[in-house]
């Protein structure tokens, strides 16, 4: 049974930092691009950032460009992402997500496991 399973969300001052993490089980994690996504209340999910299966290419919505880094250790089965300079607009419930697919990491329908997600709220 595959698990994607978040942590590390919470509550911080907007210019603030935090760290996603996301821990994979029953699935061989290198198979699979890795990637974040999120959804703010009244909103649509929408892409954060991906990195892919073996080299390591990471994207961004260009909203997060710069503040973000997604990075992944594959000895751990983990995906990451390094979340600084946060906006109230950052605030939403961040998921992660597994793609077997080696394109189109912006589209969650190429997305086949998700995780139950996490909330980040930024404050003002």
């Amino acid at each position: 049974q595959v698990q994607l399973v978040e942590s590390g969300g919470g509550l911080v001052q907007a210019g603030g930092s935090l760290r996603l993490s996301c821990a994979a089980s029953g699935l061989t994690f290198t198979n699979y691009a890795m990637g974040w996504f999120r959804q703010a209340p009244g909103k649509e999910r929408e892409f954060v950032a991906a990195i892919s299966r073996s080299y390591g290419g990471t994207y961004y919505a260009d909203s997060v460009k710069g503040r973000f880094a997604i990075s992944r250790d594959n000895t751990k089965n983990t995906v990451y992402i390094q979340m600084n300079s946060l906006k109230p607009e950052d605030t939403a419930v961040y998921y992660c997500a597994a793609s077997y697919f080696r394109s189109d990491y912006d589209q969650s329908q190429k997305y086949v496991y998700w995780g139950q997600g996490t909330q980040v709220t930024v404050s003002s």
